[in-house]
C-alpha cells in the first residue's frame, strides 16, 4: 500500500527521461506547464522528485536561480501520495538548498498556500490575478504612444531586450527568455522610444491555453500597445499573470473578454521587499517562472 512505501521517504533529482511522469501531475492539477516547461527547470535549476516503488513520480518541487534570489515552484504531489508531508518536505529541502546557496528564495503563493508559506518566513510583497479568456470579445481600440514603436522581437533587438528586462526583473534572466522565444511568434513584441527598450512582451504555448507574459513596460499605454497587438495575433484560449495595480489595463482585459481566475501574492522569504520593480511589472511570466 503506498502509505507503507519506503520510496517515499527520499527525493533525488527528476531526469530527463522522467518529464513525461512530472507532467501527468500537471494533467492531474489541471495545470498550464507542457515538456518544454519542465526542460527550463532540468537546464536552468533544479527538479526533486519522490517516487513510488514502482518508480512512478508521485511529488515534485521545483528551484530556478536568478542570480542572488530564486524561485520556489511546481510542488505537485499525486492524490493518493496527499497528506503525508511530502509538499513540505520538498520545500524544506528547497529552502535549505537556497539558502546555502547564498540566495533568498521568492515564490508566487495561491491563497491556500500563503498561509503555509508564512509559516516558513515568507512575507507578502505584491498581488496579481491569473486573468484567463476563452472567447474574446472585440478589442477596444488601442493607439500606440507617441514617439513608440511596437515590432517583433530581433536578433538586434535581443541584448537591450534582455538588460532592459533585468533592470525591472532585478536579475539577469536572459537564459530563461531565450528559452521561451519562439514558443508563441505573434506575442514576442518589443516597444522602443528611438533606440530606447520601452517594454516587451513574451508568451508561450500551453497544455490548454496560451501563456502571455512576461509583459514590462515603462507605462501603460505601452503595456496596452503590446497587449493589443499580440492578441490580435494569437487566437483560442489564453493566460495572463496580471498584477493589481495596472487596474487600467486590467479593465481593458477584462473589456476583451479576460476574468479573474484567482489571486496570487508574490512572496520573499524573511523580507518585505522584492527584487523586482511593480511598476514595470505588466505580467509575470508566470507563477512558476517569476
Amino acid at each position: 500500500m503506498a502509505r507503507s512505501d519506503p520510496a517515499t521517504e527520499t527525493e533525488s533529482p527528476l531526469r530527463a527521461d522522467e518529464i513525461d511522469g512530472a507532467l501527468a501531475l500537471v494533467r492531474e492539477v489541471g495545470w498550464n506547464q507542457v515538456a518544454a516547461d519542465w526542460q527550463i527547470f532540468l537546464e536552468l535549476g533544479t527538479v526533486y522528485a519522490v517516487r513510488s516503488a514502482t518508480g512512478r513520480v508521485v511529488a515534485t518541487a521545483a528551484t530556478l536561480p536568478y542570480g542572488r534570489f530564486a524561485w520556489i515552484s511546481m510542488v505537485l504531489v499525486t492524490n493518493d501520495y496527499r497528506r503525508r508531508g511530502l509538499a513540505s518536505r520538498l520545500m524544506r529541502r528547497c529552502i535549505d538548498d537556497l539558502l546555502a546557496a547564498g540566495r533568498v528564495p521568492v515564490l508566487d503563493a495561491t491563497p491556500a498556500g500563503r498561509e503555509v508559506y508564512r509559516a516558513m518566513d515568507f512575507c507578502d510583497t505584491w498581488g496579481f490575478h491569473r486573468l484567463t479568456v476563452q472567447e474574446r470579445r472585440a478589442a477596444p481600440p488601442v493607439a500606440s504612444p507617441a514617439g513608440v514603436a511596437i515590432a517583433p522581437i530581433t536578433d538586434a533587438v535581443w541584448p537591450a531586450l534582455c538588460a532592459y528586462d533585468a533592470a525591472a526583473f532585478g536579475s539577469d534572466r536572459g537564459a530563461l527568455l531565450a528559452r521561451l522565444r519562439g514558443r508563441l511568434g505573434g506575442a514576442e513584441l518589443i516597444a522602443t522610444r528611438g533606440d530606447r527598450v520601452t517594454g516587451f512582451l513574451i508568451g508561450r504555448d500551453g497544455r490548454t491555453a496560451s501563456q502571455f507574459g512576461p509583459l514590462i513596460a515603462d507605462d501603460d499605454a505601452t503595456a496596452l500597445a503590446l497587449l493589443a497587438r499580440a492578441l490580435a495575433a494569437v487566437s483560442g484560449p489564453a493566460y495572463i499573470d496580471f498584477a493589481d495595480t495596472h487596474a487600467s489595463v486590467r479593465a481593458w482585459l477584462e473589456a476583451v473578454g479576460f476574468t479573474a481566475q484567482r489571486p496570487l501574492t508574490r512572496m520573499v522569504h524573511k523580507r518585505r521587499e522584492g527584487f523586482d520593480d511593480p511598476a514595470r511589472t505588466f505580467a509575470v511570466a508566470g507563477p512558476e517562472l517569476g
